[in-house]
C-alpha cells in the first residue's frame, strides 16, 4: 500500500494507507494522534520531510519532497488541451496566408538591373575536342604509326 499525496498551493494533503479509526501521525518530530485518515500541512514550506503513520503494530514511513509555490495556477486537461489547439489554429493561419502572399510574388519579374530572362536551360553539347590531342582509339593505330620518338 503506498501514501497518496495531493499538492494544492501551499497545501499538501496526505493519506494514508491504514484504515483504522486511530491514527498516529509524525512529522518532523511532532506526534499527532487523530481519527482520520487524512493529514493536512497548511503553508508548506517545500522543506524535504519524514512523514509516518502508524496505528497498532503497523507503521508506515515516507519521505515527503513536495516543491510548492503560491502564484502556482491550475490547469485541467481540457484547458491545456484548448490552448495547444488553439496555437496549432493560428500558426496554421499564418503559414497558410504567407504561403498564399509569397505565391503571387513569384511570377513577377524584378526591376533589377543585373537581371536576366529565366527561360528553360538549354543544354549545350560538349566542346569539340583538339584533333590534335584526339586519344588514340583501337583500330587506329596506323595513324600514329609514324609517329617514332626522335633523338636529339
Amino acid at each position: 500500500k503506498e501514501f497518496l499525496v495531493e499538492i494544492s498551493g501551499t497545501t499538501v494533503t496526505i493519506t494514508c494507507p491504514l484504515t483504522a479509526n486511530s491514527i498516529t501521525w509524525k512529522l518532523a518530530g511532532v506526534t499527532l494522534t487523530s481519527n482520520e485518515r487524512k493529514y493536512v500541512i497548511e503553508n508548506h514550506d517545500s522543506a524535504p520531510a519524514n512523514v509516518s503513520c502508524s496505528s497498532g503494530d503497523k507503521e508506515y514511513h515516507m519521505y515527503l519532497n513536495a516543491r510548492v509555490c503560491t502564484n502556482c495556477e491550475e490547469l485541467d486537461a481540457l484547458a491545456v488541451t484548448g490552448i495547444i489547439t488553439a496555437d496549432l489554429l493560428i500558426t496554421f493561419g499564418v503559414l497558410i496566408l504567407v504561403y498564399y502572399f509569397s505565391k503571387d510574388r513569384k511570377g513577377r519579374a524584378s526591376p533589377s538591373a543585373g537581371s536576366r530572362p529565366r527561360g528553360q536551360k538549354v543544354q549545350r553539347p560538349p566542346p569539340v575536342p583538339n584533333p590534335d590531342y584526339e586519344p588514340i582509339r583501337k583500330g587506329q593505330r596506323e595513324v600514329y604509326a609514324g609517329l617514332e620518338s626522335r633523338g636529339f
